[in-house]
């Protein structure tokens, strides 16, 4: 899983490059890939992963990485991020019996 981003399923995208003459080359578009630890407030602890930017700002504008996996939907995620959404709602669920 190279170069895709574990939260929002953004990969590396091609297209071309269209100079003034309208010459095309082809081209790739990367996504803006960071190695971060993230802190999860419900399970204590922290947790390393390679997100882009643009998660990272949702993650901030939703209120953490808790409230984040909690609303996301399990299509973009990858097989981590679904483990620690189960983990988180699992804890949520413990919390609220």
């Amino acid at each position: 899983m190279a170069r895709v981003c574990e939260l929002s399923g953004k990969a590396v995208m091609s297209g071309n490059n269209v100079s003034h003459a309208l010459n095309r080359t082809r081209r790739k578009f990367r996504p803006n890939l960071i190695k971060i630890r993230l802190l999860s407030d419900i399970l204590d602890q922290s947790i390393a992963m390679k997100i882009c930017t643009s998660a990272l700002r949702s993650i901030e504008h939703n209120g953490g990485l808790d409230n984040f996996l909690v609303k996301a939907s399990d299509i973009n995620l990858s097989l981590k991020a679904r483990r620690l959404k189960k983990l988180v709602k699992k804890k949520l669920a413990a919390q609220v019996a």
